[in-house]
């Protein structure tokens, strides 16, 4: 219990030291303590001091200062994933522009070289770039701390992504012939005939696997690799990404032979029982890479030198002291095939809501931005509306 000594300071007896609160530049209350009411006092000086230059630095900071932590303050609801994509956009495309300029030393000249800079790399950072910029500086005009908002109106920007085409019929059964007997043959059949990202397929446990009576696999997990250790987590990408997957019966039947297999809980397992690690996904996924064809750059050493050589793997040649034939001609990755899974469901005539919900899209948008070309571009399929449309007119 704090008593007090002399009319300016308190003094602790628990601590055996004087106390003083006083408030600071953001106006919080915070406790200065010494040995002796001199002490205190000597540390009051340099704490108003400090106090003063805290307060004029509050007024016009630096963007790198107000932007870090307007990031913390606002973007704490946000995934993690998302947070650090931020993160990352605002260290390397917007910081290094801006570092030693003060809110109110920004010029929309300023703003107009990251925005150009952000244009060279893909539209997605572009558009992050921009729209950080914007809520960061209308955020700082709004408290008033600068007078004008210098950020200008959005414009296009950014590469385009390069269009994916999902993988054929037949490259999907080339594929999941040259994979027959490997465990990267379940992973590839996840993804191709349920939708399913890798983080999800590698956080798959049995317990979220329904395979009588309506087939299904329920998502709620996800795996995150931290330094190449694998983290499970229950936080997916969007809250949309936890769903219900109805499962076609070729799916059924490759789980069923797993399961029978299994004595671990995950579907993917390592020795241990436990979840991959990143480079024991990397050793699973490179059964596809292994049996695609392409240059292959490999080292040996010959009288203790280094020398390294390329090895031409052509279509249908067989692997030296392997006991599979080079049969993938075709671009695979794992994202490729939740792409090819999507592409099929609108072909089959899917409406975008329902391909939505099963592909764990946040938004139609994203739905229909990425994959809605794909039902209008085949005059075959559209043919009858175009008919009933005119029909009648004369």
């Amino acid at each position: 219990m704090a008593r007090t000594r002399n009319e300016h300071y308190e003094y602790v007896e628990r601590d055996g030291l004087f106390r003083k609160r006083v408030k600071d530049a953001t106006g919080k209350y915070v406790a200065i303590y010494g040995e002796t009411p001199e002490d205190v006092t000597k540390q009051l000086i340099d704490f108003y001091e400090q106090r003063d230059i805290d307060a004029e630095e509050m007024k016009d900071p630096l963007f790198s200062v107000y932007a870090r932590r307007w990031l913390e303050l606002n973007c704490g609801n946000l995934t993690k994933a998302t947070q650090k994509g931020y993160l990352t956009v605002l260290n390397n495309h917007i910081i290094p522009f801006l570092d030693d300029l003060r809110m109110n030393e920004i010029r929309p000249r300023d703003i107009k070289v990251v925005i150009t800079r952000a244009g060279q790399m893909s539209e997605s950072v572009h558009n992050k770039t921009y729209m950080l910029l914007k809520r960061i500086l209308t955020t700082a005009y709004e408290d008033r701390i600068i007078p004008t908002n210098p950020c200008p109106q959005m414009h296009n920007g950014g590469k385009k992504p390069e269009e994916k085409t999902a993988l054929t019929d037949k490259q999907v059964e080339v594929l999941l012939d040259a994979l027959e007997g490997t465990r990267t043959h379940l992973f590839c059949m996840i993804a191709l005939y349920a939708g399913l990202r890798r983080e999800e397929i590698l956080a798959l446990k049995w317990d979220c696997i329904e395979l009588d009576n309506v087939p299904r696999i329920e998502v709620k997990r996800a795996l995150k690799h931290e330094r190449n250790k694998a983290v499970i987590s229950d936080q997916l990408k969007t809250k949309a990404a936890r769903r219900t997957v109805p499962i076609p019966d070729r799916l059924v039947e490759e789980l069923r032979k797993a399961k029978d297999s299994s004595s671990s809980e995950y579907v993917f397992a390592n020795r241990t029982g436990g979840p991959l690690s990143y480079t024991q996904f990397r050793h699973l996924w490179h059964t596809v890479e292994s049996r695609s064809v392409g240059e292959r750059t490999y080292y040996k050493y010959t009288d203790g030198k280094k020398v390294q050589f390329t090895v031409k793997a052509e279509k249908g040649m067989r692997a030296k002291c392997r006991k599979y034939s080079y049969t993938i001609d075709f671009e695979v990755t794992p994202h490729l095939l939740r792409h090819t899974y999507i592409t099929n469901l609108l072909l089959a005539g899917t409406d975008i809501k329902t391909v939505q919900y099963l592909a764990g899209h946040e938004k139609s948008k994203t739905t229909l931005d990425i994959y809605a070309h794909l039902t209008y571009n085949r005059p075959e399929d559209i043919i009858d509306k175009v008919n009933c449309a005119f029909q009648n007119k004369k």
